[in-house]
């Protein structure tokens, strides 16, 4: 277990104010290893069969079931062993004290706390009683019951979470009690703009000053296992185990990544989305293998053959590999392995002796020759063999000395070219896997897209590949067993002595050798797969992040030959406002050019974008061609490419069909393509992102993990750009953080029925938006101020129909109402004033709106001046004579959150980050391949992304690419230096040609810098 080093910061002063329930926790890491017991490891039967191949075999194509990255989901399983999403107190007064009783997991006991920190706690504790009283006192909500149920679920667990402090280390704990409001949904006023996030959630330093969620390392997994998902996550991820337990408890309270990254930074010590995304299909395989455990488990109890040592050793695997090793032998089939076949005979027991009184043993008393398998003694000496080796195999310490061994020889993975593959495949896909046909490379230095172009010519039974382990490694294996664990604890006769050679030989070869290589092969696959599909949602994310093109009328083009080219023109608001179809290359160009110049006349477009399908090329030399006669006078026309894949799919889509309808599907897709450039986010967001086609091998990943991570990547950008709530397509709003495809259908829904949204809060009259639903969608949703002003005054002057009471705050401060009311009256909406808040606008978050009142006021600024020079001058000097620091002491609140406030309270009310990501590359002219020389200098656009290289588009037809290799640190921009040294699409770069291939198509570029 490593050690980790946490440093304390200025977040300590406030998280320490607002713990109110300091416990201390007793932590207990379970590591059950079993030495020198061989009556325990005779209980575990070999996992080979008696044919060695089926060992050896390893099966790409057949993958693990690893339950990567879901969609955040509610569970209605945990009757049995419900997630610890709710802490529920049972708070006794007395004479002597305050005991506070919490739900743990097993392995995480609780210690009483010291008699003087009851003491001292006392009144706090006492206050936070009163205020649970009035509150649930004052709730008359349908939710109510629903949480008194929890509670009465939750308490018979709870006395079983004292079994193991025997046996536990105590440790000061990180983390109080966590009040999870919003996630029981017991007061529909929880998340009010008046309250402050703190009142909610609470948090303390732990003792090495960081800051913890309350019962952040209480977490109860539904499998109990004998290692610690915290420390385990912590190892696998290298993230520090009190950001590890954090992040565990704000998933399990189904919060989403986005608001994580915006909203509580200071929890996952201000990790970026991919470490999120990393860490959640981590935590998922972790939770798959415990759960396929439980399953394995229950099935071999149900046929009668578990035992201690099995229980035991199932609870220790952490891997599916392991899993599979362990209880392969217990599998239903036809036949047993040789060792349990062994075993049957009654052999363990010779087996047994031999190791451990080995004078003691006398094979021949065990012959029996009607008996087959014990008829002679040969026979009984394989049987004892198999039954050592079988030992051998299952026996924990044996393998880690092994995996230690290989960690520090040379491990090579080889393929060759399959000897069938002449026969049965077409030369064309052989001659594509040419590197691969005599391949040899260290698995420690393989590249991933090595390993998945290996895995798929494999798969198309073209190459063969295996795992190559060292004879020295063997050798060396094979003395520390006979010397230290496997060595007989008294004299054995020269014959017994060489069985238990045959068996460690035996062993290695049948059993433990196939295993390393299923182990190494499912590590690098897993791995290339994990970083392929980053990969992508990396290169997905620069893509729908690309500054939008605002403020123009384009004329998309639809590149194509025998059925034309289509064209559609879109105004600047996306309004579809002429659509058309010319025959440029059927010898009717000429022709056509006149209808083209009328087009853009006619609609002032001097803008065109060109689909980069069949016919990109010619459509873009007529159109250079047009522009450099300057026949478009006295527009100055300029042309971009873009990319149109998924276009022809969303053409013909039901999205399309619903937006565009009777539109002809190919002239969808012109308009599709002319979007793509005025607003990137809000076309792709349509498309399945899987079709946008800027990955590498994605059809040979897993497709569960692919969806989810893209998924998962299209939320977090169309929620940190924000969305207006009253303009927005029902297809953008479905990917906001904590909304789905039924809630976005409700909001558009009420909006139609009651008119726009007026502020925020709103949004908890919409049917299925629940307070957690509103917590996590209400910071990326605005509501323009000056569309509400227009609205509010149209309100004022119209005349009677609606029920609603609008106020409107404007920029002097004085309240202006207009209360219509209807035949009938409600209760709940006559007497309510809707006002607009300012800060709606704004990426603050409601549950912080109290503490940027305050911050306005320590500046002495107003909300009519949000995003104006005088509002950013006044922070500016602020945060000059105080500090950040000593301001979110002062607020209370922590320094990530008066960031946000602060960045919200500074930026225009346009503002859009995206502007600071690449354009378009618009054109005049065009280049072709022969005018290229090696030495030429360019500039171009990233088209994609891989883990081997970067394609640029440099405008000659086809793209280039950049070796990984020449992508360096030094080349890259200040804000390129991250996590991943990749540039992604969009991004312009200057390069350098390095090598032509005309015959091929090839362009090597050097990279020179981003631009």
């Amino acid at each position: 277990m490593r050690s980790h080093t946490q440093n304390s910061g200025p977040l300590d002063t406030w998280f320490g104010k607002m713990s109110s329930l300091p416990r201390r926790a007793k932590v207990k890491v379970q590591t059950a290893v079993s030495k020198d017991e061989f009556d325990s490891f005779s209980e575990l039967s070999s996992a080979s069969e008696e044919d060695d191949k089926e060992d050896c075999a390893w099966e790409p194509q057949k993958k693990v079931p690893r339950n990567p990255k879901q969609p955040v989901c509610k569970e209605s399983k945990p009757k049995r062993v419900p997630r610890a999403k709710k802490s529920t107190l049972q708070i006794s007064d007395g004479s002597e004290g305050v005991v506070v009783k919490e739900v743990l997991n097993s392995a995480v006991a609780l210690a009483d706390a010291d008699l003087e920190d009851r003491k001292n706690k006392l009144d706090t504790v006492q206050t936070l009683k009163t205020a649970k009283t009035k509150r649930k006192n004052s709730t008359q909500s349908p939710s109510a019951p629903r949480t008194k149920k929890l509670k009465t679920d939750g308490e018979p667990r709870k006395a079983s979470c004292f079994k193991s402090e025997n046996n536990s280390t105590e440790i000061p704990s990180t983390s109080t009690l966590w009040e999870g409001a919003c996630k029981k949904e017991e007061n529909e006023d929880d998340c009010m703009s008046g309250q402050s996030p703190l009142k909610k959630m609470k948090t303390e330093s732990c003792s090495q000053g960081q800051p913890a969620l309350a019962n952040a390392n209480n977490i109860i997994e539904e499998v109990e296992m004998n290692w610690d998902m915290v420390q385990v996550l912590s190892e696998r991820t290298n993230i520090e185990p009190w950001v590890c337990a954090n992040i565990i408890r704000l998933f399990n309270d189904d919060n989403t990544i986005p608001f994580i990254v915006r909203y509580r930074k200071e929890l996952i010590n201000n990790l970026d989305a991919d470490y999120l995304r990393e860490i959640q299909q981590t935590l998922e395989e972790l939770r798959a293998v415990a759960k396929k455990v439980r399953s394995t488990i229950q099935k071999i109890k149900k046929e009668g053959k578990m035992s201690e040592c099995l229980l035991r050793a199932l609870l220790n695997c952490k891997t599916f590999e392991e899993l599979e090793h362990v209880s392969a032998p217990y599998k239903t089939g036809s036949k047993g392995t040789k060792a349990q076949r062994a075993r049957q005979l009654g052999l363990e027991e010779a087996a047994r002796t031999l190791l451990e009184n080995p004078g003691n043993l006398y094979l021949l008393s065990y012959i029996q020759p009607s008996v087959k398998g014990l008829s002679t003694l040969q026979d009984i000496e394989t049987g004892v063999q198999h039954i050592l080796a079988d030992m051998i195999a299952k026996d924990r310490e044996t393998l880690d000395f092994i995996r230690k061994l290989c960690q520090n020889r040379y491990i090579s993975i080889q393929s060759s070219l399959a000897k069938v593959s002449s026969k049965k495949v077409n030369e064309k896909d052989v001659d594509k896997f040419h590197l691969y046909q005599n391949f040899s490379c260290n698995i420690r230095n393989i590249q991933h897209h090595q390993i998945l172009a290996i895995n798929r010519g494999e798969n198309l039974k073209i190459l063969t590949a295996k795992v190559n382990i060292p004879d020295g490694v063997k050798n060396e294996f094979c003395r520390w067993c006979i010397q230290n664990r496997w060595r007989p604890r008294r004299f054995a006769r020269p014959e017994l002595m060489k069985i238990l050679y045959s068996s460690i030989d035996d062993s290695f070869k049948r059993l433990i050798y196939p295993l390393l290589c299923r182990e190494f092969r499912a590590k690098l696959t897993s791995d290339a797969e994990k970083e392929s599909v980053m990969m992508f949602g990396r290169n997905l994310r620069q893509l729908l992040l690309t500054s939008p093109v605002p403020g123009r009328t384009l004329m998309g083009v639809d590149p194509g030959y025998k059925h034309g080219c289509k064209l559609a023109i879109i105004s600047p608001t996306s309004q579809i406002l002429h659509t058309d179809v010319v025959y440029l290359h059927c010898g009717q160009g000429f022709q056509e050019a006149e209808k083209i110049k009328r087009l853009l006349l006619n609609f002032n477009c001097s803008t065109v974008v060109i689909g980069n399908g069949t016919a990109c090329r010619e459509t873009e030399a007529y159109f250079a061609d047009l522009i450099m006669k300057n026949y478009f006078a006295p527009l100055d026309v300029v042309y971009c490419i873009v990319s149109e894949a998924g276009a022809s799919i969303y053409s013909v889509s039901p999205e399309a069909n619903k937006e565009m309808p009777g539109l002809d599907p190919n002239l969808r897709s012109a308009v599709s393509i002319a979007r793509r450039v005025q607003d990137p986010l809000a076309e792709l967001v349509k498309i399945e992102p899987k079709h946008i086609g800027v990955g590498m091998y994605q059809h040979d990943v897993s497709q569960t993990l692919l969806k989810a991570t893209l998924d998962s990547v299209v939320e977090e950008c169309v929620s940190f750009v924000g969305v207006d709530i009253n303009i927005c397509s029902e297809v953008l709003l479905r990917h906001i953080a904590g909304l789905n495809a039924n809630r976005a259908k409700n909001i558009i829904e009420w909006r139609e029925k009651n008119g726009p949204f007026i502020n925020r809060e709103q949004l908890k009259k919409v049917k299925g938006l629940g307070p957690k639903s509103f917590q996590q969608c209400a910071g990326f949703i605005r509501i323009n101020q000056d569309f509400i002003r227009k609205f509010c005054s149209s309100q004022q002057s119209g005349s009677a129909g609606s029920s609603q009471r609008v106020a409107m705050t404007s920029p002097a401060g004085v309240e202006v109402t207009s209360e219509k009311q209807g035949k009938k009256k409600s209760k709940t909406t006559a007497n309510v004033v809707l006002k607009p808040d300012p800060l709606d606008q704004t990426c603050i978050h409601p549950e912080s709106y109290d503490i940027a009142a305050r911050f306005l006021s320590f500046i002495g600024g107003a909300l009519c001046e949000i995003g104006k020079p005088e509002m950013q001058q006044k922070i500016k000097s602020f945060l000059e004579k105080e500090g950040i620091e000593k301001i979110a002491e002062r607020l209370q609140t922590t320094v990530h959150t008066l960031q946000v406030i602060i960045d919200g309270l500074s930026q225009p009310e346009s503002f859009d980050f995206r502007t600071d990501f690449d354009q378009p590359d618009f054109k005049r002219s065009i280049v072709c391949l022969q005018d290229l020389q090696v030495g030429t200098i360019l500039t171009g656009k990233v088209e994609n992304a891989t883990l081997f290289g970067v394609f640029v588009d440099i405008g000659v037809g086809k793209v280039g690419l950049i070796p990984i290799r020449n992508v360096t640190e030094a080349k890259l921009s200040k804000t390129k230096r991250r996590r991943s040294l990749g540039l992604g699409p969009g991004e312009r770069v200057e390069v350098q040609v390095l090598n032509i291939d005309v015959p091929r198509s090839r362009i090597t570029l050097d990279l020179i810098r981003v631009l």
